[in-house]
């Protein structure tokens, strides 16, 4: 399916019990990480596990338009030959970053401080997205942007000639804008310091000191503070990339609403700024076990075996939402299975994610028979317990694919099948979402 073409009609019904192995693909943001910090180092980084969804297809054409060479030897095998920090060619044409926030905020951060310019453009979806995040910072090292009103792509990025070094405090918890912040501090003189109020996911960090950037980490009274030191050298590394814990909340929260079912999810990322998820629905009863937990590329990793449960609702804590932020769509799907009340509050980051995903999720679940509420930084799901839920609607996915997957599991335990207008985002993240889940035993079609 492809992220760019003809809308795909898709429908879930109601199924018998999961069981299985359920591989899912590789982490997606430590996948953009990999190619770019391995088109900013000398020598060649090999990658495996690599993800293959268009998100990160994207970004590998945008390093082959920077001047690195990137090859692809296998499934998940590539490798990357750098062109050194400071090393980008200007692109001869516009980069396209599809449908992917990360990529495109990344790849203007790393370019920022280079003395070349560059045109960045995206799907319908991105070019609704603000880009001011990302740009305003990068202006602070010297970088000038120009866009469309309210400063949405395609958007033109003229890289600071004399980049100086910055101290940031992030106005919101985004991964994202400290990343975007830090890559391009690689480039600048001196000490590029971000300050997070909230600590966010964390791959950025790791995979910066793996590469050899001096990146230390601190909690002070200002906040979480991180200080990379600028102008390394980075060195090539062999990058084996996790499974993605967004990707494998699916076919957890299937196996948990779907009765009778239990399935193995392997070598899962337990990032601590990633697991928000999995410790929520263990709050809500979820009968999930963590194995084999062990290290690979410098992350957590573990086996989960997850078996259906009696879920309840909770309220989830506010200070949890940057290590789940996009699971919430897929969560407030489980939340309709629970008994009783399930409250999220803190989550008005997903009002500029890939849709207004509290609007779409609150949308389509009343098109389905659920009560909910919700407000500016708020969801709350009114539980209809584990066979409660009605089903039979059409949700609109707005070119979204997080929220076209969650209501692909709302459609498995639902009474009647669930239907999304457009399914072929997907494949931005999880090309291979409808056979990994089918080959546990759903029934997901397309109409």
């Amino acid at each position: 399916m492809s992220g760019h073409g003809d809308p795909i009609r898709m429908s879930s019904q109601k199924c018998g019990p999961l069981s299985g192995v359920a591989e899912v693909p590789g982490d997606k943001s430590i996948s953009h990480r990999a190619l770019i910090l391995g088109a900013l180092s000398v020598g060649e980084t090999k990658i495996t596990g690599l993800l293959e969804g268009e998100d990160v297809l994207d970004t590998a054409k945008a390093m082959r338009a920077f001047g690195a060479t990137v090859t692809q030897h296998g499934p998940g095998e590539w490798s990357v030959q750098g062109v050194g920090v400071g090393g980008f060619a200007e692109p001869e044409q516009v980069i396209d970053c599809g449908n992917s926030g990360t990529g495109v905020r990344l790849i203007m951060g790393c370019m920022a401080t280079s003395d070349i310019t560059a045109t960045f453009t995206g799907d319908g979806s991105l070019r609704k997205r603000p880009m001011g995040r990302v740009t305003d910072p990068i202006a602070l090292f010297g970088a000038q942007s120009y866009g469309r009103k309210g400063g949405r792509l395609p958007m033109t990025v003229v890289g600071a000639a004399d980049p100086a070094p910055v101290t940031y405090t992030t106005p919101m918890a985004s991964a994202q804008v400290k990343s975007a912040v830090l890559l391009a501090g690689l480039n600048a003189p001196g000490q590029t310091v971000v300050i997070e109020k909230v600590a966010t996911r964390d791959h950025t960090e790791r995979m910066l000191r793996g590469f050899g950037a001096d990146v230390t980490v601190e909690d002070t009274p200002e906040g979480h503070k991180i200080t990379l030191q600028g102008r390394p050298e980075l060195v090539a590394q062999t990058v084996a990339v996790p499974r993605d814990p967004s990707s494998a909340a699916f076919p957890v929260c299937a196996a948990l609403i779907v009765p009778g079912s239990d399935i193995m999810v392997p070598g899962v990322s337990q990032n601590p700024t990633r697991n928000g998820l999995f410790t929520t629905l263990k709050e809500m009863g979820g009968d999930i076990e963590f194995l084999n937990e062990r290290e690979e590329g410098g992350e957590p990793v573990a086996d989960l075996r997850v078996r259906h449960s009696v879920l309840h609702g909770i309220e989830v804590p506010e200070e949890r939402a940057a290590s789940m932020i996009d699971e919430y769509p897929v969560l407030s799907v489980v939340a309709a299975f629970a008994t009783g009340t399930t409250v999220m509050k803190g989550v008005h980051e997903l009002r500029v994610k890939e849709s207004d995903r509290i609007d779409a999720m609150a949308r389509g679940l009343e098109a389905n028979g659920v009560s909910i509420e919700e407000d500016e930084d708020t969801l709350i799901v009114h539980g209809m317990g584990q066979d409660g839920v009605p089903g039979g609607g059409v949700a609109a996915t707005h070119l979204d694919h997080r929220i076209a997957m969650s209501f692909m599991i709302m459609g498995l335990a639902a009474q009647k099948p669930v239907s999304v207008d457009d399914g072929s985002p997907i494949a931005t993240s999880f090309p291979i979402f409808e056979p990994l889940l089918n080959g546990l035993g759903a029934k997901i079609t397309r109409d």
